[in-house]
C-alpha cells in the first residue's frame, strides 16, 4: 500500500501533463498568405538589335504652286512688296532689308520660273530727267541686292518711270515719301 502511495502521486504527474500536451496547448492557424503566388512561367523574348536608321529630315512645306494662277493675279497678291527710299537717295534703306530679303525668299522660291520687273519712281521735287535718272539708280540699287541674296541677274530687268507715276497725288512729306519708292512687278 504504501508503494501505491508512492506511485499514486507519480501516476497523476504523468497524466496530468499528458492531458496537457494532447489538448491543452492552444493551435496556430496557419499562416494567412500574404504574397500571391507567383505568375506562371513564361517566355522572355531578348530585345531585338538596335537598327541604324538615319534621323528623319524634318518636313519642309513646299509653298503653293503658283504657275496656275495668272501673272495679273500674282501681283494683285502682293507676293513681292514695294521698298522705299529716303529723299535724293538710292541706297536700300537698312529697314527696307527685310521686305528685299522676303522679295528675294519669293524669287528663289514660289515664283522661281518668273521673271520680275523692277520700276523706279520718285517724287515730284526735282526736274523730269533728274527723276529719271535718280528712279533708274533706286531700281538698279534693288537689282544688284537682290542678285547678291542669290537672285539670278537674268530673271530681273529695271525701269525708270521717274515722277510719271504717283503712288499717293499728294504735294507733301507724306506723300512724296509714298512716291520714293520701287516696285517688283511679276512677268511671264
Amino acid at each position: 500500500m504504501l508503494r501505491d502511495k508512492k506511485i499514486a502521486p507519480v501516476v497523476t504527474m504523468l497524466a496530468l501533463v499528458a492531458a496537457l500536451a494532447a489538448g491543452g496547448c492552444k493551435k496556430n492557424p496557419p499562416p494567412a498568405a500574404s504574397t500571391p503566388p507567383p505568375p506562371p512561367a513564361t517566355r522572355v523574348e531578348p530585345a531585338p538589335e538596335p537598327v541604324n536608321v538615319a534621323p528623319a529630315k524634318p518636313v519642309v512645306e513646299a509653298p503653293p504652286p503658283v504657275r496656275s494662277t495668272s501673272v495679273d493675279e500674282l501681283n494683285r497678291m502682293g507676293i513681292l512688296k514695294s521698298i522705299y527710299f529716303d529723299f535724293d537717295r538710292h541706297e536700300v534703306r537698312p529697314d527696307q532689308r527685310p521686305t528685299m530679303e522676303g522679295n528675294a525668299t519669293a524669287m528663289k522660291g514660289q515664283l522661281a520660273k518668273y521673271r520680275i520687273l523692277i520700276e523706279g519712281h520718285c517724287d515730284e521735287r526735282g526736274s523730269n530727267e533728274y527723276n529719271m535718272a535718280l528712279g533708274d539708280k533706286r531700281t538698279h540699287a534693288a537689282r544688284q541686292y537682290l542678285i547678291d541674296l542669290g537672285v539670278p541677274s537674268s530673271r530681273i530687268r529695271t525701269i525708270s518711270y521717274g515722277e510719271e507715276r504717283p503712288a499717293d497725288p499728294g504735294h507733301n512729306e507724306e506723300g512724296w515719301a509714298r512716291n520714293r519708292r520701287c516696285e517688283f512687278i511679276i512677268e511671264e
